[in-house]
């Protein structure tokens, strides 16, 4: 049991009990499951029509008028908790026969109640407010909706209890539906943020957290969404055009990590409207992209390479045949020394041993299977220049 602030001393109540029966607590007290039934089921409700004539009516008829008029579902007990008393409402909520209703004990419409909870309620009722209940009410049929129950003394002759039920399964659904989303969102592997028409943080999720590496949310909320990415500028005519246009977009960027560290997200953006359509901002989502850069980076290289080598041995298959040619011919030279002058011989030595070397080089570029380069000449400045690389044979 929760209670409420408590109002102004002077007053006879001063405060208000809250109680809870939930599906778990049926269990624990073992009380029936009844079927579930959620439909929205168009009833006629009563019309009380009031007699123009009549100036004045009864206190009894006038009493009658207001209950029939409440909104809610009235159920008026005894101090038993034995129904003396029901509105149009209540036989709706409960799909009982008026006449079936008078004398049923509430404990009977409440799920998961029993004499402790109504002795309870009737005791704390003498010094409060009013108390409320939220729990299920069981229908006739044997189907149950959640209910808000709001209760309290009428004191006339005769002290009643009323009990103010309201079905709040449409508002019990929206709720239950708005915690799964929360929880998703809470759960998700990406960043989820809102930001407001000024692109302020308002909300972020656990993911946007550890990927900004903050520790807390207290830590990035109220700051600009901009600043959690590298350029400032774009990010900002990105929120803006998201706003104006109020159309999604997308784009690849850099993030700054809180510690000044630099990876590469995948920025998804929309409005963000409430329930009249109105523009509150933008909902971004963020992906880390980062292993996915890499991945994609290496295969790139992993193509060139590929392509590279493919171009080394096309060109040791076309340069081979000319070596071997050139081999061939120097070899024949050199079988008539006796013809050649000494000079010419020494030439014809220096071209052949060029000639092996040349094919032991195009055997090895031709052995080559990853393709690396080295440094042509060692210098302190650009030596990592494509122009100052080439393949690494060895």
């Amino acid at each position: 049991m929760e209670k409420e602030d408590p109002v102004e001393e002077s007053t006879s109540f001063t405060s208000t009990m809250r109680i809870d029966i939930t599906p778990d607590i049926l269990k624990e007290m073992g009380a029936p499951s009844p079927k579930s039934d959620t439909r929205r089921i168009r009833r006629k409700t009563p019309v009380i029509k009031v007699p123009h004539n009549r100036k004045r009516g009864s206190e009894g008829s006038r009493y009658k008028q207001l209950l029939d008029s409440i909104y809610d579902g009235v159920l008026i007990t005894d101090m038993a908790g034995n129904v003396v008393e029901v509105n149009p409402r209540a036989v709706e909520f409960l799909r009982y026969d008026p006449a079936k209703l008078i004398g049923l004990s509430v404990l009977d419409i409440i799920a998961g109640s029993d004499q402790e909870l109504l002795d309870a309620i009737r005791e704390n009722l003498e010094s409060e407010r009013y108390a409320l209940i939220q729990a299920y009410c069981i229908r006739h049929d044997h189907t149950y909706f959640p209910a808000e129950i709001a209760v309290n003394i009428f004191r006339l002759s005769e002290p009643r209890m009323c009990f103010f039920i309201r079905d709040i399964t449409i508002r019990k659904q929206t709720e239950d539906q708005l915690r799964t989303e929360h929880n998703a969102i809470q759960n998700a592997v990406t960043g989820i943020a809102i930001v407001d028409t000024s692109s302020r943080l308002q909300y972020v999720n656990p993911a946007m957290l550890e990927l900004w590496g903050f520790k807390q949310a207290e830590d990035i909320l109220g700051h600009n969404v901009a600043s959690l990415l590298k350029d400032h500028e774009n990010a900002a005519r990105m929120v803006q055009r998201v706003i104006e246009q109020q159309e999604p977009w997308d784009e690849e960027m850099v993030a700054l990590r809180a510690d000044g560290s630099e990876f590469e997200v995948q920025v998804s953006g929309a409005c963000n409207r409430d329930a009249d359509g109105e523009v509150l901002g933008v909902v971004f989502s963020f992906l880390d992209i980062t292993d996915r850069k890499r991945a994609e980076e290496a295969m790139r290289q992993a193509a060139e390479h590929r392509a590279m080598l493919a171009s080394v041995g096309a060109a040791c298959h076309h340069l081979g045949q000319p070596a071997t040619v050139i081999v061939t011919n120097l070899e024949m030279m050199k079988r008539r020394e006796s013809g050649l002058p000494e000079e010419v011989r020494s030439l014809v030595d220096g071209s052949l041993d060029a000639a092996e070397l040349l094919g032991q080089i195009l055997h090895k570029l031709n052995a080559v299977t990853e393709y690396r380069t080295t440094e042509y000449i060692p210098r302190k400045e650009d030596s990592d220049k494509p122009t100052n690389r080439i393949l690494e044979i060895g």
